[in-house]
């Protein structure tokens, strides 16, 4: 199985990745090193760059680079409209897109930017993904369901081959629900062993619905604080992955420096993981030290 690693997104102290002339020049620099992926996140009250917006603006910028969205909120989405600019991304940037879909935004606050009704974002979701799947496999798609009504829907341009949908999460219904829907699992916050059990339910729940998971559609997502690091920006990153995560200790879910994070890619790999997204855990006084470094000390471990 091919080990691939890409980046995700890059703060910096000053802010300047987020927005304009540094998002191009960092987009130039991971074509240039030759990176796997970039994948971005959907934080719509942040400074960073829209998620598909980006998506479209690397993708036409670059020949080779992958990119993903890490995650992109569905429910509270209209799924064809999501289906159709996917259908478009996937058309301009044969086999470099890479959508993966989460259930809730990555802020409380977001919440009310994707209303669905009370207590049945679940429901939605898997509505909505049925119906973006959909879109993406047939010619002509009717549809009535709880949550969205279709007559002879199509979306287009076709995309060539079949689009990947992976999902995010580590609860066991969520896990059972990429097996039944999904191609790809992209956790985050788990550590190898819980890993391994995450993947293990999702290819019994797919081999429950007659459907097989690719082998190297496993991965995760991977903070790593960079050895220049202050211990106060440390102790802001385990902090952080408490909020995550109170149920575990942080030093098991964030790495500290570029040895321990090929030691923990070596674990995720032996757990079944081949696919990563390396992001900073702290701000970095320059993203292109920090992917400088990635570089040097990671690149090397994909095959």
């Amino acid at each position: 199985m091919k080990v691939r690693i890409g980046i995700g997104s890059l703060p910096t102290e000053s802010g300047r990745a987020a927005v304009g002339p540094g998002f191009d020049e960092l987009v130039d620099a991971l074509e240039e090193r030759d990176v796997d992926s970039l994948w971005l996140p959907d934080l719509v009250s942040t400074d960073a760059v829209d998620a598909l917006v980006g998506l479209a603006y690397a993708a036409g910028r670059t020949r080779t680079l992958k990119i993903g969205t890490g995650v992109l909120v569905l429910p509270g989405r209209n799924p064809m409209l999501v289906a159709s600019q996917l259908a478009s991304l996937a058309a301009l940037a044969p086999k470099r897109i890479l959508p993966a879909f989460g259930v809730r935004p990555a802020r409380g606050r977001e919440r009310q930017l994707y209303p669905v009704p009370d207590g049945q974002r679940a429901a939605v979701f898997e509505e909505a993904l049925v119906v973006v799947r959909r879109l993406l496999d047939e010619p002509r798609v009717t549809h009535h369901g709880a949550f969205f009504h279709l007559d002879d829907a199509s979306v287009g341009p076709r995309p060539p081959g079949r689009l990947d949908l992976w999902l995010g999460g580590r609860a066991p219904v969520g896990l059972d629900r990429i097996g039944r829907l999904a191609d790809g699992w992209l956790g985050s916050f788990v550590t190898p062993d819980e890993a391994a059990d995450c993947r293990s339910r999702i290819e019994r729940a797919a081999a429950a619905a007659g459907r097989e998971i690719e082998e190297d559609h496993y991965g995760t997502n991977l903070a790593v604080v960079p050895p220049e690091a202050t211990e106060e920006q440390v102790a802001a990153a385990l902090a952080g992955s408490l909020d995550r995560r109170p149920d575990m200790d942080p030093e098991q879910l964030v790495v500290r420096g570029w040895e321990q994070a090929r030691k923990r890619i070596g674990q995720y790999v032996d757990a079944g993981l081949t696919k990563f997204v390396v992001r900073p855990a702290t701000p970095v006084a320059s993203w292109r030290g920090f992917l400088d470094q990635f570089v040097e000390e990671l690149q090397v471990l994909e095959n």
